[in-house]
């Protein structure tokens, strides 16, 4: 599969003895997020490549990705290769050259995480309706204070010019610690009554020098939003100037700009039964079990991405594509495909772009995800530290590398990662909400 992958991708050198075979069809339910997918290869011993869809798209907006219909942009290992468990605890699945430590437990619904510039933790429990500040003790973290309190559907955090921002479903503040006790002194209100509150509720947050953007997810599973749902906004720093930044996104719970660049990233997770159309159930669920791919985009002003109508690389959802009133081929047209795909259902949360040197220099600028793991497939997968490798070139990815993995050998989530940031050494700290701690992954090897 691998072979005909590259052979999509422009190289039918790859496909062997099969590249003299003349044309060569491909069937698969899942190659790419792209479901029920014929492809139509063509191989001479020019190695020319042509695919069945050649229809031209629409243009998509000014500083859109530009690739469009990667076939070969998907995570590929669904499982925790080889026998590379930790002895000690935790054992996880590490890959060689890391270790995973234990930094700080029973902390409950620990869910996204930033860093001040004092090398201050801060940590949102929204079940607790709290923010916590940590402070360093050796690589361990303790807890200093309860930072806010009372704060329902308390979600992302952002550390920019001095100040804390902090968002809830509803509402975005600004914060900060004037006396060093680790809990706020100063709150001001930059946002308020903002749509969200249910469904998938989380609202990103990101703050740059002079702008803030903010999404808050779907209601539901794929549902058709009139309002300010399944969009990203862009403000200025103040609040105020309000612009639509990009659509078509069903939950993204964090944003970053990707380092040295205005570039807007984000993880957006995929809908549930996809096969339901089809007759998928709970336990015999084929087509959902591969579909559709979690997604890591990048966002452009104007830009659209699909949900709840499009998936993964401009495939249907089979409830969208005969419903009268919805152009169907239109809004494919325009969906922007994702930058990378991940495995389906793996529920991608937080990540951060690496930028330290405690990893290996070749780690810079790549993305490093926390996938909470599927709930949505018979057989879980996902429950991973994720790298993502940035051609330093292109500024595009292209491919990835399981790091860590917290399922047993027999598929028993030892903890869900959420969240990742870089710590003030160039190590990496994940959430796990589902255990309450926060596990440091380090390189131990020689560079």
């Amino acid at each position: 599969m691998q072979h005909v992958l590259a052979a999509v991708n422009g190289d039918c050198n790859k496909l062997g003895p099969m590249r003299n075979l003349g044309t060569l069809k491909l069937t698969s339910l899942a190659l790419g997020g792209l479901a029920g997918l014929v492809v139509t290869i063509t191989c001479t011993r020019g190695a020319s490549v042509e695919a069945a869809q050649s229809s031209k798209p629409a243009a998509p907006p000014s500083g859109a990705p530009t690739q469009v219909g990667n076939l070969a942009n998907q995570s590929a290992d669904y499982d925790q290769p080889g026998d590379h468990y930790q002895a000690e605890d935790p054992k996880f699945w590490v890959r060689p050259g890391y270790k995973v430590t234990l930094v700080a437990g029973d902390l409950g619904n620990a869910r996204f995480m930033a860093f001040d510039d004092k090398g201050i933790l801060y940590l949102s429990r929204p079940d607790s309706q709290d923010v916590l500040t940590l402070k360093p003790n050796g690589v361990s973290y303790e807890v200093l204070n309860t930072y806010l309190d009372n704060y329902s559907m308390v979600q992302g955090l952002c550390w920019k010019n001095g100040w804390m921002y902090v968002s809830t479903s509803t509402s975005i503040l600004k914060t900060r610690d004037n006396d060093g006790d680790g809990k706020a002194d100063e709150k001001q209100t930059v946002l308020e009554n903002l749509e969200g509150g249910s469904g998938h509720w989380w609202r990103s947050l990101l703050v740059t020098d002079d702008a803030i953007y903010t999404s808050v997810g779907d209601t539901s599973n794929i549902s058709e939003q009139s309002g300010d749902r399944e969009k990203i906004f862009r403000y200025d720093i103040n609040g105020k100037n309000r612009v639509l930044w990009s659509s078509g996104i069903r939950n993204t719970e964090k944003l970053m700009l990707r380092p040295g660049t205005n570039e807007v990233w984000g993880g957006d997770q995929g809908s549930d039964w996809w096969g339901a159309a089809f007759g998928d159930r709970q336990g015999r669920q084929p087509f959902t079990d591969f579909n559709p791919p979690d997604e890591f985009n990048h966002y452009v002003q104007g830009g659209f991405y699909g949900h709840p109508y499009i998936m993964g690389n401009r495939v249907p959802r089979m409830e969208f594509a005969t419903k009268q009133g919805v152009d169907i081929i239109a809004l494919g047209e325009k969906t922007i495909v994702p930058a990378w795909c991940f495995g389906p259902h793996w529920a991608v949360d937080g990540f951060t772009f690496y930028t330290g040197n405690q990893f290996p220099a070749d780690t810079k600028g790549d993305a490093f995800c926390g996938l909470h793991g599927s709930w949505n497939r018979k057989v879980p997968s996902g429950y991973r530290i994720e790298r993502i490798l940035f051609d330093k070139l292109s500024g595009a990815p292209y491919g990835s590398q399981i790091i860590v993995g917290t399922l047993t050998p027999n598929k028993r989530p030892l903890a869900r990662p959420v969240d990742v940031v870089q710590a003030p050494d160039g190590s990496l700290l994940f959430s796990s909400d589902s255990n309450g701690s926060l596990y440091r992954v380090s390189y131990v090897a020689a560079k």
